[in-house]
């Protein structure tokens, strides 16, 4: 399994969109998307720690590996 890269939130976002989410709503720096029954919320930081990214992508139902290969 590839480590997870350093990313904004931005990009997590645009991300997610390419894989099928859809921002649904936005409060503060927190944004919700949404695929069907799955969800999820990034933070909409300059940086997301690995952490964190690793959470959202597990909240969200996608692989480390689906992940990056949507980055590509």
């Amino acid at each position: 399994m590839p480590s997870l890269p350093i990313i904004s939130g931005a990009e997590a976002i645009r991300i997610l969109q390419l894989l099928g989410f859809v921002v649904i709503r936005q409060r503060g720096s927190h944004i919700m998307l949404r695929r069907g029954s799955q969800g999820c919320v990034v933070p909409n930081h300059r940086e997301l720690n690995t952490g964190t990214l690793s959470g959202l992508l597990k909240q969200a139902g996608i692989s480390v590996d689906e992940f990056i290969n949507a980055m590509k």
